[in-house]
């Protein structure tokens, strides 16, 4: 009888799993640039980084399979609502990862609390998603601007560059990461001596330049991202600015920008990253497969979009279903695990805290194969890049924790 009984309660297990994932699927959408200034580091790669994540798991969660869509949100606030309002309301999607573009990134966030359904922000900077517009669903999984700004505004000050000239995007993404780079710089000395605001994916920055050429600044601080960040440095050396005595500081750079750019023009310059494929033999057998599906090696919001979607879907491996409330609820209680995050943890606001990495572009005498870019200059652990909980103006942080 015992035996028997034991049978039965294996058998209702796949019964009380099914009936506890809406439409018979954990369906995941990637939500991205596919065309824009942010192709590169986010797309299709995204897409791929986010399939890698379900593979891994064996393609099923609950006993249902996982099915993962992709979008263009175009660098679209509109856009990027009218397709994330579509997949909650009429595809019945369960959640949503990458989202690059804060404007957009803060629609969707806004969306997605009143429709009580998960988001996982891997390309968007802005802090206000884990602050002042926090969200029990939203997670904020690999970057903002307070961590790239304090890991490299405060790198570069320390080295002799006192004063700053700041050309930043002007959306919500550069904005925040020229206050960011601001206060930083402030807090240690040093001076912005004035800044200028571009328009997204603009082709000519001659103007921009000019006025940071004329400003005396030691140093250009470049608030932007993607495409933008490589034509402005692309211009900067077609204008002379570092053989005139000035120094550029993107304050977001990525792999793929440097691929770009190559090394003879990127060499020497500072960034603050979440991971880099070289870190250990996990991340290089990681990116390899990842390059074999791309022909790049991952950037560290590739890298996020990842983590992002296995923490996601062990989560609702470990609540037994794809409720939203549920899920996030597991989130904040499981670990942070995978080959790219060191030290991780989810905070109460939705931020991840992680370890991150400040690194060097090499020279090119230094690199010895393809995509060996970056020299890691030190760790910088998760207190010194994430915004203290006792300033924060997230609801979901509990007054006693301020």
């Amino acid at each position: 009888m015992r035996r028997i009984a034991c049978v039965l309660l294996l058998l209702a297990q796949p019964v009380a799993a099914r009936a506890q994932v809406s439409g018979d699927v954990v369906k995941i959408g990637v939500l991205t640039d596919m065309a824009g200034v942010t192709a590169d580091i986010t797309g299709k790669g995204s897409v791929v980084a986010a399939e890698m994540a379900v593979s891994e798991i064996g393609g099923a969660v609950l006993g249902k399979p996982i099915q993962i869509v992709s979008a263009d949100h175009q660098h679209k606030a509109d856009v990027g609502t009218a397709i994330a309002r579509r997949w909650f309301d009429v595809e019945d999607v369960d959640a949503i990862v990458d989202v690059p573009n804060s404007g957009v990134a803060l629609a969707v966030q806004s969306l997605a609390r009143e429709k009580k359904r998960i988001v996982l922000y891997s390309g968007p900077g802005t802090t206000a998603l884990t602050n002042e517009q926090c969200s029990p669903y939203g997670f904020h999984w690999t970057y903002d601007t307070y961590a790239v700004s304090h890991g490299t505004a405060s790198a570069v000050v320390k080295a002799g560059g006192g004063t700053w000239f700041i050309l930043a995007s002007d959306y919500a993404f550069g904005h925040q990461l020229q206050q960011d780079a601001t206060s930083v710089i402030a807090a240690l000395g040093g001076k912005v001596l004035g800044s200028a605001r571009h328009p997204l994916n603009t082709p000519d920055f001659s103007s921009f330049l000019l006025s940071a050429q004329s400003s005396g600044a030691k140093v250009i601080g470049l608030a932007n991202a993607g495409n933008d960040t490589v034509n402005a440095m692309r211009q900067a050396g077609e204008f002379g600015l570092v053989q005139g005595g000035q120094s550029l500081a993107a304050l977001i750079l990525f792999l793929q920008d440097v691929h770009a750019l190559g090394l003879r023009d990127a060499q020497g310059t500072y960034l603050t990253t979440a991971s880099y494929w070289d870190m250990n033999e996990a991340t290089r057998a990681w990116s390899k497969a990842f390059f074999a599906k791309t022909g790049m090696m991952p950037s560290m919001l590739h890298a996020g979009v990842y983590g992002a979607v296995r923490h996601y879907l062990k989560a609702v491996a470990s609540a037994g279903t794809d409720d939203a409330g549920r899920v996030a609820a597991a989130m904040r209680t499981i670990p942070v695990e995978d080959v790219f995050s060191e030290d991780a943890s989810l905070r109460e606001d939705g931020r991840v805290t992680r370890t991150m990495y400040l690194v060097r572009v090499k020279k090119p005498s230094d690199s010895k194969y393809p995509w060996d870019y970056f020299d890691i200059v030190r760790k910088i652990p998760p207190e010194e890049t994430v915004w203290p909980l006792a300033e924060s103006k997230c609801p979901l942080v509990k007054a006693s924790s301020r």
